[in-house]
């Protein structure tokens, strides 16, 4: 692949250039004129992922090293959208969200056409088909989103694992094929893709997860974040606390109570981050999600060394739920020594009252008294924490981030915020109405994002393929889904579902690239922090070598079905390809150098096989290079 640094006002013509030589496709005649700067349409956010490759610019790439890092609701508070586009007619009521107290009348409950339809998908889910694109112009969104949660849940991936024949290896399939599994192949693409996102939030990495069966407890997990999404954040946040993939990732298994003769005290690891990071974060947040400041116009903390210490008291004495026989129950092939079944995966953690702590615990104005049980204990905790003002803007905004933009105004954050506070049938933290809101907001569906130069977000990496393999009839023969963990940014995408590097997720929230115009402007862009010179040109490369080869010796590959028929016509196939992949957002200048790249060597319909896939597999990649493609608006 040819090396193609550029300066941002070169960022979309750059960036199409890198991914046709990496396919080995002509360039266009380097004389004709350029295409205008990517402005307006990918606009500031094309400048930044160009400014990670400026090495001809003399500037400093937006990777995971430098950069600063705001709290939630500090220094990022959004542009305000232009005013509204007329009302459009909806249709019915995504269950009690009718009544919910968004403080708005949704005007966008109707997509108008194909493009509409597909931006709303790939913020949904991970794909926009042609049959999901019929589906949701026919019902409207509110509906189709309606039947999407209530539609029958997937295949688990527990049980997926448990219904292949070398079920008892406990390593035979690693985390990898089973987490890309569900992002590719579940009929419930929503509430996959609400469970991707919430696995961020509630971030628990496989890659630390020390047991005899991790395989097993990362697909419940799992499994848990997906039935999450139709549940209260009440009842999830309790769901992850009691989890025995966090209590091994967070030390919250085996954690035990105070012992003055040896000094040992509780693990305050996840104290401090059920605080910091899945619930109320570290500053004082307003409804909208604004930062509450002190006269001096400094963040006001939300919680102290000593919350920390006495919260901790309530993460006492659990412990995984081994039952009696299952110890000792299963040797694997191989192994010379049995282990117990995997039973305790899928299983709370249980709690020993021997080993939890009896203090009194005062925390953020609650109080638990002395001698308290330890179930209450935990029941009193996690409720103070759901009704902490802090947590509806705090996880209404994450959300917002994860699907639809990373700068989201104040009032699109309290329009959300105030769904999670009151679903409109008296239920807060109600998962599918705040996640509805943040679909349905006229912020979200509006035009006027499409213009915005800071409007929109950088697709993940790992989003990115699931999307490739969703939209082309990616399979795998086998059924193992071997397709590996590919968090090296050289010889993968630079991200792998769960396996982020820490706690703090693949990137934090209020991350801001430095040097670049964004970090000028006071706004955030999380996706940035894994953007670096080599995962530029490393995805590029990655993707050239997966769209025709696929995975694991051809077993998990693509089939572009659809893409062949349109083989011949390179405009038509483009055209086909912005509207599935971007939402038939490329500009006309890139649709053009694409079309144009396409054009030589010629294909006819007497040409082989390979040579029409060569063009639909270069269309593929160039596209999912441009700009316009990687940011998502």
């Amino acid at each position: 692949m040819s090396e193609v640094m550029a300066c941002p006002d070169e960022a979309g013509q750059a960036t199409v250039a890198r991914a046709a030589s990496a396919m080995k496709v002509d360039e266009p005649d380097t004389a004709a004129p350029p295409p205008p700067a990517a402005t307006g349409h990918a606009g500031i956010w094309a400048a930044g992922l160009a400014s990670a490759a400026l090495a001809a610019c003399g500037g400093g790439g937006g990777g995971g090293g430098g950069g600063g890092v705001l709290p939630i609701g500090v220094g990022s508070t959004g542009a305000a959208p232009a005013p509204a586009a007329p009302a459009r007619s909806g249709g019915p009521a995504l269950g009690a969200l009718t009544n919910t107290p968004t403080a708005q009348t949704y005007r966008y409950l109707q997509p108008q056409n194909d493009a509409e339809a597909a931006r709303f998908l790939l913020q949904a889910q991970f794909s926009a088909t042609p049959e999901d694109i019929a589906a949701v112009r026919s019902q409207g969104y509110r509906a189709w989103l309606s039947a999407q949660f209530d539609a029958p849940a997937s295949q688990a991936a527990w049980a997926w694992l448990e219904s292949l024949p070398y079920r008892s290896t406990a390593n035979t399939l690693d985390v990898d094929a089973m987490a890309w599994r569900q992002l590719i192949v579940p009929a419930d693409a929503v509430r996959q893709r609400v469970a991707l996102a919430l696995s961020e939030i509630f971030v628990v990495s496989a890659g630390s997860i020390g047991s005899n069966w991790p395989v097993h407890a990362m697909a419940q997990y799992w499994d848990m974040l997906v039935a999450g999404t139709r549940r209260s954040f009440r009842q999830l946040l309790e769901d992850v606390t009691l989890n025995p993939a966090m209590g091994l990732f967070l030390n919250t298994r085996g954690n035990q109570k105070e012992n003055a003769t040896t000094g040992r005290q509780p693990d305050e690891n996840y104290a401090r981050e059920v605080m910091q990071l899945v619930t109320i974060g570290l500053v004082q947040l307003e409804q909208d999600g604004r930062a509450r400041v002190d006269a001096n116009g400094r963040p006001l903390d939300t919680y102290t060394l000593d919350d920390v210490t006495n919260l901790a008291r309530v993460f006492t004495g659990y412990d995984l739920d081994i039952r009696s026989g299952e110890s000792g129950s299963v040797t694997l092939p191989g192994a010379a020594n049995a282990i117990e079944s995997n039973a305790w995966t899928q299983r709370p953690m249980a709690l020993n009252a021997s080993r939890h702590s009896t203090l009194a615990v005062r925390f953020l104005g609650t109080s638990i008294a002395a001698g308290t049980p330890g179930a209450e204990a935990l029941r009193i905790a996690l409720d103070a924490l759901t009704n902490h003002p802090n947590t509806a803007p705090f996880i209404s905004r994450q959300l917002i981030q994860r699907l639809v933009c990373s700068n989201p105004s104040p009032a699109y954050v309290r329009r959300v915020a105030d769904v999670f506070v009151d679903n409109g049938a008296g239920v807060r933290g109600d998962i599918k109405s705040v996640v509805a809101a943040v679909l349905l907001d006229n912020e979200a569906r509006g035009p006027e994002g499409l213009t915005a130069p800071t409007w929109g977000r950088v697709r993940e990496p790992m989003v990115r393929l699931a999307q490739w393999a969703r939209s082309f009839g990616v399979t795998s023969a086998a059924g193992t889904w071997r397709i590996g963990n590919l968090s090296s940014s050289i010889f993968g995408l630079g991200q792998s579902p769960l396996r982020s590097p820490s706690v703090f997720n693949f990137f934090r929230p209020g991350y801001v690239p430095p040097s670049t115009a964004l970090a000028t402007q006071g706004l955030v862009a999380p996706e940035f922090q894994i953007v670096n010179e080599t995962g530029v040109g490393g995805y590029i490369n990655f993707m050239a070598s997966i769209l025709q080869a696929g995975f694991n010796s051809r077993d998990v590959l693509a089939a572009y079905t659809r893409e062949k028929a349109l083989v011949l016509d390179p405009a038509a196939l483009v055209d086909q390809l912005s509207l599935v992949l971007t939402a038939s957002q490329l500009s006309n200048a890139t649709r053009a150098l694409v079309v144009d790249a396409l054009s030589d060597p010629p294909v006819t319909a007497s040409s082989t096989d390979a040579v029409k896939l060569n063009r639909i597999t270069a269309a593929v990649l160039l596209v999912m290079s441009c700009p316009e493609y990687l940011v998502q608006k």
